[in-house]
């Protein structure tokens, strides 16, 4: 089997708190491993195998987390973009992250590969 990874892509240009974007990420993964694992359920059983790896990404602002949404898609990828409730440091409804996955690495990084570490 391949390998499988989930990536996260925060937006960098609200200067969220380190906690929020802690919290960002948790929801974004968590709804595309839900989704995952009601899609591509062979994919999510084989990341849950090999540890459930995931890494976490920068994206410029709004306007790039829907372009990359939108690839996801396009091939068939469990993808979720949050958006936030507005409740702390953000207006609602703010696009906060993205994550993709899980999925097969050689997929994933069709989307994200130039994308650098946050």
């Amino acid at each position: 089997m391949a390998e499988i990874k989930q990536v996260m892509v925060v937006r960098t240009d609200l200067e969220m708190g380190k906690g929020k974007i802690a919290a960002q990420v948790a929801h974004a993964a968590l709804e595309s491993a839900e989704e995952g694992m009601r899609r591509q359920a062979s994919w999510y059983q084989e990341w849950k195998a090999q540890g459930q790896a995931k890494v976490v990404l920068k994206a410029s602002g709004d306007a790039q987390l829907h372009e990359l949404f939108k690839k996801a898609r396009s091939m068939g990828l469990p993808s979720s973009l949050i958006q936030d409730a507005g409740r702390t440091q953000l207006e609602p409804g703010t696009v906060t992250c993205l994550a993709i996955g899980p999925a097969p690495v050689e997929l994933i990084d069709k989307i994200t590969g130039q994308l650098k570490l946050l």
